[in-house]
């Protein structure tokens, strides 16, 4: 047999097996561009546009855009309830349109039930703070109110309210529904509840989670 001492000290190994890239393990540990995609689009309230998502992703914008048009190709020929749409410059999961009998029963039906605690506070902070963006909400509750926001909007208790002139973030106010539930003629019959909430709200947003 042959002198193996320069293979056991190394002098013969692949370089491969000597260095080691440290951002290896960090890249092997993302998800897959496809369940990634999938993630973020599950939880955004607006279309995001495709180099949105390739800066936030670090991918070429090309495989982006290719991906999301594969993944809109296979939910609409697998007859999900759902489908991916590119619209306004961006894209977002919508109820696909023949869903759209059961999911009104269902919106309809549902609002029998009582709301829950999430959904009563952030009902709160709406009322007195109107018009109010959902960051705000969220920065005055401690949580993100996206959830509970959509279903206050289904339920027809919160509406859209046009944009904050600097932010450009959606606003939302209660209804005339929401006066009925309550028995109220209009807001200034509201119990005095709005002292209670924080008055500095941009502080809030600006201290760390």
């Amino acid at each position: 047999m042959g002198d193996q001492r320069g293979d056991i000290d190394g002098r013969s190994a692949p370089e491969s097996l000597l260095d080691t890239e440290p951002d290896a393990e960090v890249r092997s540990a993302e998800p897959a561009l496809r369940a990634a995609l999938e993630a973020i689009l599950l939880v955004v309230d607006e279309p995001v546009a495709e180099v949105s998502l390739a800066q936030v992703l670090e991918r070429p914008t090309s495989e982006v855009a290719a991906t999301l048009r594969e993944l809109a190709a296979e939910y609409t020929s697998a007859g999900r309830g759902f489908d991916l749409r590119e619209v306004a410059g961006g894209w977002r999961f919508y109820t696909r349109a023949e869903c759209a009998p059961v999911v009104e029963r269902f919106v309809r039906d549902g609002q029998q039930a009582r709301l829950t605690q999430a959904a009563l506070e952030t009902l709160a902070v709406v009322a007195y703070r109107q018009p109010v963006s959902r960051a705000r909400v969220a920065a005055i509750r401690g949580v993100n109110s996206d959830g509970v926001m959509r279903t206050l909007a289904a339920r027809g208790l919160v509406e859209e309210a046009g944009t904050d002139p600097e932010s450009q973030a959606v606003l939302y106010r209660t209804t005339s529904y929401f006066l009925e539930r309550l028995g109220l003629r209009d807001l200034d019959e509201l119990p005095a509840l709005a002292p209670f909430l924080p008055d500095d709200v941009e502080t809030l947003e600006e201290q760390p989670k």
